[in-house]
């Protein structure tokens, strides 16, 4: 679930910047007529000019996160790169397509700028620190034979019982705002402007309300639900779900009396989503408990969706507008 971070995202400007369409192939002088004919007729670019190759190494986007991951396939459609990768050792049934934004050059430079998650260095800790995606990394045990394979996957996910673990599906559109979220963070060095209007307080109260109105009363259950989500966002919010970039900003937004929930808005309760399936597996929950559970987080995702346009921002703000912005409250 990274959660994030949850995942995303642009790769450095030297790696991707025009890769997608520039030829290698010499430019020769062209008449009017050459040039109409190419427009009408757009040649599709050369092997030389994709910028990556099948088998290469590559940093990918997740969410909100990084990992390792190799080329296997490429094709250009609709004028642009896409490349089918493989995430080093995970299941081939995590191979996906990605565009171009999702992938980056595997160098020390780009490790350095992101934390990259691998399953040698997260394979005994994903699940508790929360920083690892709701992925099944594959067991030890796990024997040559395919069916055996399958049941010690279906079992465990780092000695954890599966049917401790909540499967959070994420909707589309939302998943997409993760990525958005990740590249407006990561790679163009904006930031979200606190306080957020509405806050989590406000969006879990919005819930309630249409929870009220549809089902007559709010429901024990979801007021419970709600209040432990917000509990879970207050103590998540500077541990896991805040990039590097961020935490000066939250540093000088909190004060001492002051909760996450009421200064964050839906761009951090979104991840927390990521992170969810993870933080509650550790949690003793009875089956029917956790199923109930399940279909309330569902329920919400389904509200957030509904009102992404009101409750997500459009556009991010660099940090210097952030910080200027900062500066004239304290004036005041």
């Amino acid at each position: 679930m990274k959660m994030g971070s949850l995942n995303a995202e642009l790769n450095e400007n030297d790696d991707h910047s025009g890769s997608a369409t520039e030829s290698d192939e010499p430019t020769n002088t062209k008449t009017e007529t050459d040039e109409d004919k190419e427009k009408e007729c757009p040649c599709p670019p050369t092997p030389a000019s994709c910028p990556y190759q099948v088998n290469e190494k590559v940093l990918a986007f997740f969410q909100s996160h990084v990992y390792e991951a190799k080329v296997i396939q490429v094709q250009y459609r609709l004028k642009e790169w896409t490349f089918r990768v493989h995430y080093l050792g995970w299941n081939k049934s995590w191979d996906e397509w990605v565009g171009v934004h999702r992938l980056m050059k595997d160098t020390e430079a780009n490790r350095h700028r992101q934390p990259v998650f691998t399953k040698k260095r997260d394979e005994d800790k994903n699940l508790k620190s929360g920083h690892a995606l709701q992925m099944k990394p594959r067991s030890s045990n796990v024997g040559r034979g395919r069916k055996r394979k399958n049941d010690s996957l279906n079992k465990e996910t780092n000695g954890l019982q599966m049917e401790n673990f909540v499967n959070i599906q994420i909707p589309p559109p939302l998943k997409k705002q993760l990525v958005d979220d990740c590249e407006f963070i990561t790679h163009l060095g904006k930031l979200v402007k606190l306080p957020r209007t509405p806050n989590v307080d406000d969006i879990l109260e919005k819930y309630c309300d249409y929870r009220s109105k549809k089902d007559g009363l709010v429901a024990d259950s979801t007021g419970e639900i709600v209040k432990g989500l917000r509990c879970y966002f207050d103590k998540a919010l500077p541990i896991m779900l805040l990039y590097k970039s961020e935490r000066e900003q939250y540093e000088d937004s909190m004060a001492a009396d002051v909760s996450p929930s009421s200064v964050y808005g839906a761009e951090h309760l979104l991840r927390l989503f990521v992170k969810l399936p993870e933080l509650l597996v550790h949690a003793k929950i009875e089956e029917e408990t956790l199923t109930l559970l399940q279909h309330k987080l569902v329920d919400l995702l389904k509200f957030l969706q509904k009102h992404q346009s009101t409750f997500f921002l459009s556009r991010y703000h660099s940090a210097e507008d952030v910080e200027t912005s900062a500066n004239k409250q304290e004036d005041d």
